[in-house]
């Protein structure tokens, strides 16, 4: 058996049926170099029909359910990828998140709760069940999908840019813990990239407001990101950790 620098690596992207999560799930599996699990909530028949449109006679490519505020359905995914797969984690990418825009006064205890379980409470707790497989092999990349949001604060997403900041500090802790065996931990955060989930802000008043602002004059594409992405799973990463690095387009 080879070296794990030789054998082909294990990918886990959360939220891979739509938007930046699907394109990393393609440009990842294009490469040849990875075997690639993602993860789906609610759209089943939409995972069903990536694997049958994507499936590669030279990796191994999955999907499984996970509810991302649920720690057994995380132990679940987790297991079911290794046994699928036959290899831990090596690479997790937190990519899945929900959003919702609400006034500062309009959000409720039960929106907050909400929207931190899923944005960090899950990405801690899928960090913590993988983690170990990547201390074991003295290698693993942890790469979580923030916002600019949580650099800057929200508007009408007050919480949502509360957990995405979470998540940046969140990923300089992992890289504080075990950069020194082998797990390099980094963050993305980008700006306004078009994907549906951005798609009411994007078209809002003040979404429009915001992309006259941005220095580049455009809003960002799931390309520009997937690559920085792909760039992050390779060794020729492995001197970065603990950073935040800013796809914005200069905001």
């Amino acid at each position: 058996m080879g070296t794990i620098n030789e054998i082909k690596k294990t990918v886990m992207v959360t939220g891979g049926t739509r938007g930046i999560g699907l394109s990393i799930v393609k440009k990842i599996l294009s490469t040849g170099a990875y075997n690639v699990v993602f993860t789906y909530n609610k759209n089943k028949k939409i995972a069903e029909k990536i694997l049958s449109k994507q499936q590669s006679k030279i990796n191994k490519f999955i999907a499984c359910h996970l509810e991302q505020d649920n720690k057994e359905s995380i132990k679940h995914a987790v297991d079911y990828a290794k046994s699928e797969l036959d290899s831990s984690i090596d690479i997790l990418i937190n990519n899945a998140a929900m959003s919702q825009e609400k006034k500062f006064f309009d959000i409720n205890a039960n929106d907050w709760e909400k929207m931190l379980n899923v944005n960090l409470k899950g990405p801690f707790m899928l960090s913590q069940e993988i983690l170990p497989g990547m201390i074991e092999k003295r290698w693993g990349r942890i790469i979580n999908i923030s916002s600019v949001g949580g650099q800057w604060g929200g508007y009408r997403q007050v919480h949502y840019a509360a957990s995405k900041a979470g998540l940046i500090n969140f990923t300089k802790s992992l890289s504080n813990l075990f950069s020194d065996q082998g797990v390099t931990s980094n963050c993305i955060s980008i700006g306004l990239v078009e994907t549906d989930m951005s798609k009411n802000e994007i078209n809002s008043s003040e979404g429009k407001e915001k992309i006259k602002n941005i220095p580049i004059g455009r809003i960002g594409n799931t390309n520009e990101i997937v690559d920085t992405v792909l760039f992050l799973c390779s060794n020729g990463s492995s001197y970065i950790t603990g950073q935040t690095i800013n796809l914005n387009g200069g905001m």
